[in-house]
């Protein structure tokens, strides 16, 4: 991350060609200002992809977080939530509108701002789509005089709190649970909550109005309705988010709202009623007649960014002063008032959230710096230094030199508190991130890097405590990442960066997703008993299927020399986990000829899920579906004993680590012999005659060909190298070495061209859907490694490192 080792900013290039849907050709950003020691042009590229994790719903086509998928859906794949979409509030599951509102509006604010440097680099797309999602879910929360507050099992046993499971497969775990597909909900008249959702459609207006001019207008008119039913009730009701939000005041967030609307309509009735209504009630410190100058932009505040609003619109100088005022508070003190600092320099508001707060008021000294004191130098400096300062210490400028970023830098935290991501799917989440799993060895990896995902900070002495149950420090929210997103705008607006061509990563899974466990139930001179559970842990996404059949494989060698033939042999169920007529109820059959075997002795039972959807990766008893089942021969045929005819210990499964003295539970009753086929596809096991499961690939998204994973000691992400291979004939004097768009230049969009060609070469490629693909002739010229021939990552990186004059010409030497 760290720019000025550019060995590190060319590396970036060389990660694995995955979906790229951040940075389109030919709007690529500037290389860092030279005084910039962070990239933050790639944390705002994560910051995106953080939102993107955190959408509900189906997902949009644009959504490239591979390991996400539809969430909220029942079995006929129909979103069930009254609100549909919308972004999950933290890494639960719950949908709050007030915290959807808040993030939709600060991210808004920040694109508004500086929507040109956010466009140069590329991200203007990415991020108005973002940004629409939030709006489009708020729209669909009017009431009438009402709200819709908190979407979510908020009642009895509160699933989204006490349940840990990834979003996909959470309703599964409601409807288990309750009965039904639906999720409770609340209506609330809180004037909070409708300020602030007028306020980001309001916005919504200003941004799309050029561009989408009809659902810009319905932006507006539905941010005027909830501004004036926000202004008629004036109060507060949480309803059900009040253990968890309760906000305190709505006359902030009135102004707030007000300020916004007449900057989308130029209505001066807006401003009207903020000189006459909400001045006047503008909080007050406490016993004094100072207007509020401490605390700072949060859900529950937005004083302070109404402040800065009305101080914008009007330039009057008592409200610049206040905003003065409210940032000398965090930075030196005002009036014998003065923040606190953890001792290794950040400014420290709250136990909870606390790089959440700083950043957002970073945003606000930012803005300021650019508006309301750009003409007064040192208070500009002033502020603009302290919030680059404070936004340095969350990317490692502290103490621990850790970034408070996740997928930012190399030294993070190891845990944090996000189902999905996490990839739990025993409902058991203690010991993630953690250097053991205890003597059960519970699951301390995630599955998942939560890229540009804000931690909650460190506590007032600068201490970081690296566990997912201590929700203050490892927390990650809707709300956290918003002040922090807006002003990475204007930390792009000032200082540059380069986004990363190649981002978001391919994943592959870190386990294996479905598996099959066995003991020995019980054993005989006739007969061979086995307990097996067949196991769901996906997390690529998470998912279940109804089509999933396991084989037990047996050779009848002995037995066919002792007279008997296959009819002699039985194949039955014992008892098991589910009922008949229950999804996971398994049929048990068999003997079956195994074709794969050219001596014709080795054949299979048969366990087969009549709806192995109840196999769901949600909890300890779920995740797994158990079947006891026999395979036997007669003691005796026509008064003969058969005693010798039965030997398990040649049997193929059985050879897999069949034993009385395992516990499915332990990793040494995971059994590779059995195999098992979701879908009709092998996914776990080897056959007897070798055969595997094919590599895999994520569901619904294009597999990337010729792969080769490295991994190394700083990532816990694989980087994937691609090769597109090809025949063309032409001749050195029609080549332009690196360029691959044929615009007769060689910039950093030919690399971004390789890169986007080898993700998606439907799309891409030559003869792709693109407005203007990859051609013949460009990748011709973009093939300057003579090393491999074909268009490689690697020609992408000889480009980037033309360009920082690492070397002096291409093709690369």
């Amino acid at each position: 991350m760290i720019l000025k080792k550019l060995t590190a900013a060319v590396s970036a290039l060389a990660m694995s060609a995955s979906v790229l849907a951040y940075v389109p050709t030919g709007t690529e950003g500037n290389v860092a200002a030279a005084d910039s020691k962070y990239n933050y042009a790639e944390a705002l590229q994560k910051s995106m992809f953080f939102y993107e994790v955190q959408q509900a719903g189906k997902l949009p086509d644009w959504n490239y977080v591979t390991w996400r998928a539809d969430s909220m859906v029942n079995e006929d794949g129909e979103e069930t939530d009254v609100c549909k979409g919308g972004w999950f509030d933290a890494g639960d599951h719950f949908k709050f509108t007030l915290t959807n509102a808040y993030s939709a509006s600060v991210l808004a604010w920040g694109y508004l701002e500086y929507k040109d440097a956010v466009d140069k680099q590329g991200l203007g797309e990415v991020y108005r789509n973002n940004v629409q999602w939030g709006l489009d879910y708020l729209m669909q929360c009017d009431r009438g005089n009402k709200i819709i507050g908190t979407i979510g099992d908020f009642k009895g046993g509160s699933t989204d709190h006490n349940i840990w499971c990834s979003a996909e497969v959470y309703l599964r775990k409601h409807h288990l649970n309750g009965g039904d597909w639906d999720r409770p909900y609340d209506e609330i008249a809180d004037s909070t909550t409708m300020a602030l959702s007028a306020a980001a459609l309001a916005e919504g207006y200003l941004m799309f109005k050029d561009s989408q001019p009809d659902k810009a207008k319905a932006y507006l008119d539905q941010a005027k309705t909830y501004f004036k039913t926000a202004d008629t009730i004036r109060k507060n009701e949480n309803g059900a988010m009040a253990d968890m939000y309760k906000p305190s005041s709505w006359v902030d967030d009135c102004m707030y709202a007000a300020i916004w609307l007449y900057r989308a309509t130029g209505d001066q009735s807006y401003m009207d009623k903020v000189k006459s209504d909400y001045l006047p009630k503008f909080p007050l410190e406490d016993q004094s007649t100072d207007r509020k100058f401490t605390w700072g932009l949060c859900w529950d505040d937005t004083s302070q960014a109404a402040a800065l609003l009305y101080a914008q619109e009007t330039g009057d100088k008592e409200w610049v002063d206040h905003v003065s005022h409210h940032l000398d508070y965090w930075i030196d003190g005002y009036h014998n008032k003065k923040i606190d600092y953890t001792p290794d320099g950040m400014a420290w508001l709250f136990s909870w959230g606390s790089a959440r707060h700083v950043s957002a008021t970073a945003w606000l000294a930012q803005l300021a710096s650019d508006t309301i004191f750009k003409d007064d130098s040192a208070h500009a400096k002033k502020y603009n230094d302290w919030a680059k300062g404070q936004m340095d210490y969350i990317f490692g400028d502290n103490g621990l030199k850790m970034s408070y970023v996740l997928g930012m830098g190399d030294n993070q935290p190891s845990a944090f508190h996000h189902r999905t991501a996490s990839g739990i799917h025993d409902d058991h989440w203690n010991e993630l991130g953690q250097e053991t799993g205890g003597a059960e060895g519970w699951q301390t990896e995630y599955a998942h890097t939560l890229y540009g995902a804000l931690v909650g900070g460190p506590d007032q002495s600068g201490k970081y405590v690296n566990q997912v149950s201590k929700y203050e420090y490892s927390e990650v929210a809707i709300d956290y990442n918003a002040g922090y997103t807006a002003a990475l705008c204007a930390l792009v607006d000032d200082y540059g960066g380069t986004t990363d061509p190649s981002f978001p990563p391919t994943e592959t899974p870190k386990w294996a997703e479905w598996e099959i466990a066995a003991t020995l139930n019980g054993s005989g001179d006739s007969y061979t008993e086995i307990k097996a559970w067949a196991m769901n842990h996906t997390a690529w996404p998470a998912r279940v299927a109804k089509d999933i059949e396991y084989r037990y494989y047996f050779d009848i060698s002995e037995a066919l020399e002792k007279g008997l033939s296959a009819k002699d042999i039985t194949v039955e169920g014992k008892s098991q986990q589910y009922k008949q007529g229950e999804q996971g109820y398994a049929t048990v059959s068999g003997p079956y000829k195994y074709e794969g075997d050219a001596s014709g002795n080795i054949y299979y039972a048969l366990i087969k899920f009549e709806d192995g959807r109840a196999i769901q990766p949600t909890g300890q008893s779920e995740h797994r579906d158990e079947v006891q089942f026999r395979v036997s021969i007669p003691d005796a045929i026509d008064g003969q004993s058969t005693k010798g005819a039965w030997d398990p210990t040649n049997d193929w499964s059985y050879k897999g680590g069949i034993s009385k003295d395992t516990d499915l539970k332990k990793a040494n009753s995971l059994n590779k012999n059995m195999t098992m086929y979701v879908d009709g596809k092998l996914v776990w096991g080897t056959e007897p005659d070798g055969t595997e499961p094919e590599p895999y690939t994520v569901p619904g998204k294009e597999p990337v060909s010729s792969t080769t994973t490295t991994t190394t000691s700083t990532t816990t992400t694989s980087t994937t190298t691609t090769t597109v291979t090809t025949s063309t004939t032409s001749t050195v004097d029609d080549i332009l070495w690196g360029d691959t768009n044929c615009d007769g230049t060689v910039e950093l969009a030919d690399a971004i061209l390789i890169m986007q060609s080898l993700a998606n070469p439907d799309k891409y490629g030559v003869g792709g859907s693109f407005e203007k693909p990859l051609t013949e002739k460009g990748r011709l010229n973009g093939d300057v490694d003579p090393d491999v021939k074909g268009l490689t990552s690697n020609d992408a990186l000889a480009i980037q490192e033309y360009l920082l004059h690492i070397i002096d010409a291409l093709p690369k030497k």
